[in-house]
């Protein structure tokens, strides 16, 4: 029996930067009555705070649910409120060196938008993302922009070659989120065994971006049993079989 649930957030439990609806709020707080639930997203705290916590029920059953932003460079547990336990972050000379890396990577005609909303590069801390159209851009025109990823894949490619020192990952509809090496999902897979005391094979991972350079292999790559969906309405159907098996159980 599986004993921690870990989701993707954006494509995932909601659309990109969008809250939980009100079905997926329901389930997620039926899932945290029988099991303890993750959630390892490449957005920051402040993303988690609105998009998640926001819609949940604020009682005990928080205790069950860990939080970590940034594709796992930090971590968050319930103890009468929310406290971070660690934090990957970034030197100064790190962000200026990730920050011209992804303006080179990213100049390209082909990754160059006629409209965009918004700052494109984020500085969060322990991870650096870009977004293609914008940190604000509406999610109709996030989710036509580059549905295959092959925009985003050309410029990984060239990241990788300008500053292998980073880990480089794809993630929701338009990011390319950059970490330090060895902090990704999988880091953050490896965090939840060592604080919850769990092993990775009693934990099942769900998300939209489990392809190799997706921003979810990596927990895959960590040995944690993956479901990839295609998402947030087929999330929901995984949940309920989730919780009816465990009810059972």
């Amino acid at each position: 029996m599986k004993k921690l649930i870990v989701f993707d957030l954006d494509g995932t439990l909601a659309e990109s930067k969008s809250s939980l609806d009100a079905e997926m709020a329901g389930l997620l707080d039926s899932l945290l009555r029988i099991v303890k639930v993750s959630v390892i997203s490449g957005g920051n705290w402040s993303q988690f705070e609105k998009q998640v916590l926001a819609k949940l029920t604020h009682d005990e059953r928080l205790k069950n649910l860990f939080l970590l932003p940034t594709c796992g460079t930090r971590f968050y547990k319930y103890d009468g409120g929310w406290k971070i336990l660690y934090s990957e972050d970034f030197t100064d000379e790190e962000k200026k060196k990730i920050f011209s890396a992804l303006r080179q990577a990213t100049g390209s005609s082909d990754l160059k938008a006629e409209k965009t909303w918004g700052e494109l590069i984020e500085d969060r801390g322990s991870q650096i993302t870009f977004s293609g159209l914008g940190q604000q851009a509406p999610l109709e025109e996030k989710e036509k922009w580059d549905p295959d990823f092959s925009k985003r894949k050309e410029a990984k490619a060239r990241l990788d070659k300008l500053i292998p020192e980073f880990s480089v990952r794809l993630g929701g509809a338009t990011s390319i989120d950059v970490t330090k090496q060895g902090i990704d999902k999988g880091y953050g897979i490896r965090k939840l065994r060592d604080i919850l005391g769990i092993a990775i094979l009693e934990m099942l991972f769900i998300g939209d971006a489990v392809f190799p350079g997706g921003n979810d292999y990596p927990a895959k790559e960590a040995g944690a049993p993956s479901i990839e969906v295609k998402d947030p309405h087929e999330t929901k159907r995984v949940v309920e079989a989730i919780v009816a098996c465990l009810e059972v159980t």
